[in-house]
């Protein structure tokens, strides 16, 4: 395969997971009523309509938040689209991580870009009160593009370090006259 199969690899990734996590903001949107959940699974999964002004976990820079995180993904965006142009041509996992990551950070730009009130967050996993913070397809997407990435780049450095020549043993001699 070559790098041109890379780039269906990387564009479908990412514009699957734009409109499907665009898609599903939008059916939650017209379907939930704020903060009133929606059992799935007993009280474990659940959808309950959230507005994330501020990053993952919900961390904030105050009125600004909407901007600075927008830039800071437009940022993150121009740096994974690099890191897939200059990865090899026959790592396909390598652009699938980075499709994924990069349709992730996609959908919350426009997230950010086309509602006011925060991105649209829904996915609710917990028990009781024991509650995981409310994320949405583009941040699972996120992650698990961070988690491909992060196995892609440990077998790569395992491949290299086994190719690489070991260092040379000193004989029995050399290790005597050493002490």
């Amino acid at each position: 395969m070559s790098r041109s199969s890379n780039a269906r690899i990387f564009w479908t990734a990412a514009l699957v997971v734009v409109a499907l996590d665009l898609a599903t903001k939008l059916i939650v949107q017209k379907t939930l009523t704020f903060l009133e959940p929606l059992r799935l699974l007993g009280d474990v999964v659940r959808f309950t309509l959230v507005y994330n002004k501020g990053a993952a976990f919900s961390m904030s820079l105050g009125a600004q938040s909407r901007w600075i995180f927008g830039t800071f993904a437009l940022i993150a965006l121009v740096i994974l689209w690099r890191l897939y142009r200059q990865g090899p041509p026959q790592d396909h996992m390598r652009a699938l991580a980075l499709g994924l990551a990069w349709g992730g950070a996609a959908g919350n730009l426009i997230d950010r870009i086309r509602e006011p009130l925060g991105v649209v967050d829904f996915i609710d996993i917990g028990v009781g009160t024991v509650r995981f913070w409310t994320f949405n397809v583009a941040d699972s997407a996120v992650t698990i593009g961070a988690v491909l990435l992060a196995w892609v780049l440990w077998h790569e450095d395992r491949r290299t370090a086994a190719a690489a020549p070991a260092a040379p043993k000193p004989d029995r001699a050399e290790e005597q006259i050493g002490t």
